[in-house]
């Protein structure tokens, strides 16, 4: 077990989980007055604290609905179009990294994004959703392409990957992201309605969180018909469960340290106890 010595020079980083409201955003002029308000309340939730990451949902800037969808040509936007100048501003003045959701116009077709802005208010880098939804609430096969990308960025030392609502479904990519590529976080960006699928959700998360001992920010949206977002830490029993958010707006902070990956590893020996290959065991 770490001494207190060795968690105070572990990796750590200051984590601010915003789950905000969207409203309805049939054109241009309602997108940019909510991008608007989010960055005021971000603005303000810095004012008084200093943080290294600020994450927001899935299409944290439109609203998930077929009116919104049927207005992505003109109201998508490219990775550094106006709520990219908007949410740079603040994270230069604040001097923190931004990942924050939108509907991005490429030379590929709609994607369903999640951009990240560093403390210089320049672009790190953008992750498409790899897997498209199409059941329950979702309709995005009808607006969205694919774009199989992975993105990892890293602050103080701390491996970070962003994935997007339905991409928890398919384990083989978190897995990748923390097997191969070291990633400690996963942002899982979300626009959970509350259909069918919602109530399997929080076990996808915890699931993720445990089989990768990792750290895991599963954010949606707030209103009746979203909430509920989570934070699960790399290792959940009755005396550390995740943490659940509420229905309407909250603003989280958490801080993640690698000193618990650790020793969670240390302890709960799953990842080292894997076998180099399955496919190719003999079948009895």
């Amino acid at each position: 077990m770490a001494t207190q010595f060795e968690r105070d020079l572990a990796p750590k980083l200051t984590l601010l989980a915003c789950q905000v409201m969207v409203p309805p955003t049939p054109n241009v002029n309602a997108r940019d007055a909510h991008v608007a308000r989010l960055a005021e309340m971000v603005d303000r939730n810095l004012s008084d604290q200093r943080v290294d990451l600020v994450v927001l949902p899935e299409l944290s800037c439109i609203d998930y609905s077929r009116e919104a969808f049927d207005q992505l040509s003109s109201i998508a936007e490219p990775a550094e179009g106006p709520s990219f100048q908007t949410f740079s501003a603040i994270a230069r003045r604040h001097n923190t990294t931004i990942a924050f959701g939108i509907a991005e116009n490429a030379e590929t077709g709609f994607h369903i994004s999640q951009v990240v802005i560093g403390p210089d208010g320049a672009l790190i880098g953008k992750y498409r959703k790899i897997h498209i939804a199409q059941f329950g609430a979702s309709m995005e096969k009808e607006y969205f392409q694919a774009a199989p990308q992975l993105l990892v960025f890293e602050i103080n030392g701390i491996r970070i990957a962003p994935i997007i609502c339905y991409d928890i479904r398919v384990p083989e990519l978190c897995r990748t992201l923390c097997l191969k590529h070291g990633v400690d976080l996963i942002l899982h960006c979300g626009a959970y309605g509350r259909d069918l699928s919602f109530h399997t959700w929080p076990h996808f998360a915890v699931t993720r969180a445990l089989e990768n001992q990792v750290h895991f920010l599963s954010l949606n949206r707030a209103g009746p018909d979203f909430g509920s977002s989570m934070y699960c830490p790399p290792w959940i029993d009755e005396t550390q469960p995740q943490v659940t958010f509420g229905v309407g707006e909250e603003i989280r902070r958490f801080v993640i340290d690698l000193a618990t990956t650790a020793e969670v590893r240390e302890t709960y020996s799953f990842l080292a106890d894997r076998l180099d290959d399955y496919e190719n065991l003999p079948l009895d």
